[in-house]
């Protein structure tokens, strides 16, 4: 009894040491032990443009010098629940916005209580303080009152921005100046070509509805 428990012992044993020589060989060969970095990094998913492969598109002087008024007036009908924009009209749960580019950010509209994320924050709405306003209130001021989500589409703040300048402002648009390549083939005096504008496109202004 004792010798096959020995013989049994044994073998068990035996297989134990051949499993974990195996085990050493095959982690050595495949480098199962070592860490490496993917040939490929995730994976691609189709209709989703590689990060920096698109183009970007219009400047906001671009977009303010072709916006569709008619399209502006329409959009701020998101914004009349909250908001008048009639010569004189009452405060609501947003200030009047009749005359707000240009102004103060968080100052233009008498009597209203602006919150102090805004009322602290400085500067004017101008054109590029008002689309960064626009595009999302709680990034451009963190702490406002304002619950507007904001509008996802440069070409829809461009035609609100647009609009709301004609309610009581009339600032001039932003110059759009030529991009480097339509300077370098537009002829200048004396038959030789124009140099490229510096710095390439005219950096956007922008501007912001007023915020609560």
């Amino acid at each position: 009894m004792t010798d096959r428990f020995n013989t049994i012992a044994g073998w068990v044993l035996f297989s134990g040491i051949v499993a974990l020589g195996f085990s050493s060989l095959s982690s050595k060969y495949f480098e199962a032990d070592k860490h490496h970095r993917p040939h490929e990094m995730g994976y691609a998913i189709e209709g989703v443009e590689v990060e920096g492969g698109a183009e970007a598109g219009p400047s906001l002087p671009e977009l303010l010098a072709q916006a569709d008024l008619a399209k502006g007036e329409k959009l701020f009908g998101k914004c009349v629940s909250c908001h008048t924009i009639a010569p004189g009209g009452a405060n609501g749960i947003g200030p009047n916005l009749q005359g707000v580019m240009g102004k103060p950010v968080g100052s233009h509209a008498a009597g209203f209580a602006y919150s102090s994320a805004l009322s602290g924050h400085g500067g004017t709405w101008d054109f590029a303080t008002m689309d960064a306003w626009l595009t999302s209130p709680k990034a451009f001021a963190a702490g406002t009152k304002m619950s507007f989500a904001g509008l996802g589409k440069a070409e829809d703040r461009a035609n609100l921005i647009a609009w709301l300048n004609t309610q009581g402002s009339n600032l001039p648009l932003p110059t759009v100046e030529a991009k480097p390549a339509e300077a370098a083939a537009a002829p200048a005096e004396g038959g030789e070509a124009a140099a490229p504008a510096e710095g390439g496109e005219a950096p956007a202004e922008e501007a912001a509805p007023a915020a609560h």
